[in-house]
């Protein structure tokens, strides 16, 4: 049986553009997810949504693969973008919609 980590590992390298949230990006269950989920969606790049309510063990394992405590937590190719400040900073500058059209362009 896999351990949480490969899990991980298999999740994120199956998605260019990955978010871990409180629940989905039609029904965001926290307003941190809400806003990152709108950003994305706002620089107008496809993205996958892992909801970590579904899943007990990966919203454990997640904090420790990621050394990240809180949700939501955006990967863009497997690394580790951050969280909502950090995104909708991102967003704001231009960085976000910049890094996103890289990494899908590629994909």
């Amino acid at each position: 049986m896999e351990d949480v980590n490969e899990r991980i590992s298999k999740t994120l390298a199956s998605h260019p553009v990955l978010l871990f949230m409180k629940g989905n990006p039609d029904f965001p269950q926290c307003g941190f997810s809400a806003q990152v989920a709108a950003a994305l969606r706002a620089c107008g790049t496809e993205f996958a949504a892992f909801n970590i309510f579904e899943d007990p063990e990966i919203r454990e394992g997640l904090k420790t693969y990621s050394n990240w405590p809180t949700y939501p937590q955006l990967y863009v190719k497997g690394e580790l973008i951050g969280g909502c400040d950090i995104v909708v900073e991102m967003y704001h500058s231009g960085e976000l919609k910049k890094l996103l059209d890289e990494a899908t362009a590629a994909a």
